[in-house]
């Protein structure tokens, strides 16, 4: 007789959803292999899914209720998984992030991560050498569902010009993160500027932070140092992180150049090549 592996499923958010998944399968008298072939993936990938060794996307558990008739329920489960692949000192942020009625992001080194293709995700993410990437790639790609909905947050992002021409994961990469870019500058409810070179010296050179409001919350500012990352709600704090970013609103190419400026490195830097 097979080995089954024993699961414990208020070890974790992770456990709870294989917990469950293998439940509901052997219920409606299927094998791994029988499920994974009806929601087009392979039998092992559903054991690894059920003993914790994967963790699920968004789409294999939209495929599984699918397939199991579960009402929605591994859809719904899904996302609390993907919150708990984060970084335990990131979580407190990614909360309050799908809270905010606006953000502001200055990002001098990367492309904002709630902008950022999934091509471009993995390439910043796997600098980190972490245990498990595609946990990590899911989870920012879950985040990203908050600019999706059918009133998405008022959002404002000033990227210094040196991140377009930073060839994050190759040119084929770049150029459809420079197209997703556009896309969304396209959106009325999102604003992207390029702070130039020509700039020179700006009100930020001390690096990049996230400013969220709320419609019943105070104002927080969010920064990041090399292992970690810090929210505060200090007024004089908040108060000198506005002025900068006005600063750096007034100092950036208006939304129309900026957008110029992103097709033109696109064109020239990303194009076709043979």
């Amino acid at each position: 007789m097979a080995n089954i592996q024993t699961l414990d499923p208020d070890a974790s958010p992770l456990a709870y959803y294989g917990a469950e998944l293998r439940r509901h399968r052997e219920a409606q008298g299927l094998t791994q292999p029988q499920l994974g072939s009806a929601i087009f993936c392979t039998g092992s990938l559903v054991g690894q899914v059920e003993t914790t060794k994967k963790v699920p996307t968004r789409d294999f558990s939209e495929r599984v209720d699918a397939a199991l008739g579960t009402d929605g329920t591994f859809s719904r489960l899904v996302g609390l998984v993907l919150r708990s692949q984060l970084p335990t000192w990131f979580q407190p942020y990614a909360d309050m992030e799908a809270k905010a009625a606006y953000i502001s992001a200055y990002q001098a080194q990367l492309v904002y991560g709630l902008l950022q293709t999934e091509d471009y995700a993995r390439a910043v993410l796997a600098t980190g050498m972490p245990d498990d990437l595609e946990g990590l790639l899911a989870a920012r790609m879950e985040r990203q569902r908050i600019l999706e909905r059918a009133k998405p947050p008022l959002a404002w992002a000033v990227l210094d010009e040196a991140v377009l021409y930073r060839p994050v994961g190759g040119h084929a990469v770049m150029r459809a993160q420079l197209q997703k870019l556009l896309d969304y500058a396209a959106r009325r409810w999102m604003r992207i500027q390029v702070l130039p070179f020509e700039a020179g010296e700006h009100a930020s050179l001390d690096g990049s932070f996230t400013g969220m409001r709320f419609d019943s919350d105070p104002d927080i500012i969010y920064t990041e140092d090399l292992i970690s990352g810090h929210m505060t709600a200090n007024p004089e704090t908040v108060r000198e992180a506005s002025l900068r970013y006005a600063h750096l609103q007034a100092t950036a190419l208006s939304v129309e150049e900026s957008v110029a400026r992103i097709s033109r490195v696109m064109e020239e830097r990303y194009g076709a090549r043979p």
